[in-house]
């Protein structure tokens, strides 16, 4: 039996690269520590299943994010990784700057 959402707020935390992601979502997506740190490893672990037992216990993968930093204008990286998040099982929710 999985719980319905795992909803990962990040709004609080500067996101200024992928390396920055990684180490916001590793503890509560319970990341082990052998994860790749990589757009391949991170679609893998969402989309794919089987590496973060704390995302596979759950239905939805919800990871919300402020409008900054990384996430601002047409970052390459940003556009790859926020494409990995399906919208359906996966979801990445990005906020405007209040």
């Amino acid at each position: 039996m999985t719980d319905r959402e795992l909803i990962v707020d990040l709004r609080g935390r500067p996101i200024e690269t992928l390396d920055d992601f990684w180490d916001a979502v590793s503890e509560p997506c319970g990341l082990p520590t052998w994860f790749g740190r990589n757009l391949d490893a991170w679609s893998d672990t969402i989309e794919t299943r089987g590496i973060s037992e704390v995302i596979d216990s759950h239905d939805i993968l919800t990871v919300h994010v402020v409008q900054r930093g990384l996430f601002t204008g047409n970052r390459p990286e940003a556009q790859v990784l926020a494409e990995i998040f399906d919208g359906v099982r996966n979801r990445l929710v990005v906020h405007p700057l209040a």
